[in-house]
């Protein structure tokens, strides 16, 4: 590990805004970015679209080592290419977020996406966005923010978010898969979704994205001596 790199891990549930978060702090330090999340939610997606079982270990390991996935950071966004196809509005689907999580809990898939997700560790810096960066891929990260909100913040703004793609959506189903997805995380055997123990803790229930942002920095500029 690359430990001349330094490293900015930001770990938190689904919804708590980690990746508004996450994309501002790459712009600000012109640092690169991985959204760790986004590797998960490939494979869900391409295990659903070969229809893999989601707890076929075996067969799961396999796509993972092999995973034909690549980032493409041009024009100030991140799009994610599979096979060179751009899947990032396929990826984003609840089905596939559910599905990501439970291919997550498997320790043979997660050690095979361990070092594909250290090698986004490159000069000038990285910002890391996951579940277990600062736990597990990074823990020498000398920045570690963990982001968390109640889960009915957190549904409330899926909810907003697929009215404003005008896709049809139902609250309480919202909040069931984010409570579901959430007991999963948190309790899983391997890398459970909990904020390293150095990291700032930021609960963006009642927060703007200004507010994590201005709060995110001044924590950054303190321990990097900026």
């Amino acid at each position: 590990m690359n430990t001349l790199v330094p490293v900015i891990a930001v770990d938190g549930p689904s919804g708590v805004g980690k990746g508004t978060l996450c994309q501002a702090l790459a712009n600000h330090f012109n640092w690169h970015l991985l959204d760790s999340g986004a590797i998960y939610r490939v494979l869900a997606l391409l295990a659903l679209n070969h229809h893999i079982a989601l707890n076929d270990e075996l067969q799961l390991t396999q796509l993972a080592l092999n995973l034909p996935l690549t980032f493409d950071t041009h024009h100030g966004e991140v799009k994610v290419l599979l096979n060179g196809v751009d899947v990032s509005k396929d990826i984003r689907t609840e089905e596939t977020g559910g599905a990501a999580s439970k291919v997550a809990s498997l320790n043979q898939v997660r050690a095979a996406l361990l070092q594909r997700q250290r090698d986004f560790r490159q000069l000038p810096g990285l910002i890391a966005d996951g579940r277990d960066m600062g736990t597990v891929v990074f823990t020498d990260a000398p920045v570690k923010i963990f982001l968390d909100a109640s889960p009915h913040s957190r549904a409330e703004r899926r909810m907003k978010q697929l009215q404003d793609k005008q896709k049809h959506a139902k609250f309480a189903e919202i909040l069931q898969e984010i409570t579901a997805r959430d007991e999963r995380d948190r309790n899983r055997a391997v890398a459970p979704l909990k904020p390293a123990t150095d990291a700032l803790i930021i609960d963006t229930t009642s927060l703007s994205i200004q507010d994590v942002f201005n709060q995110s920095i001044t924590y950054i500029n303190e321990k990097l001596a900026l």
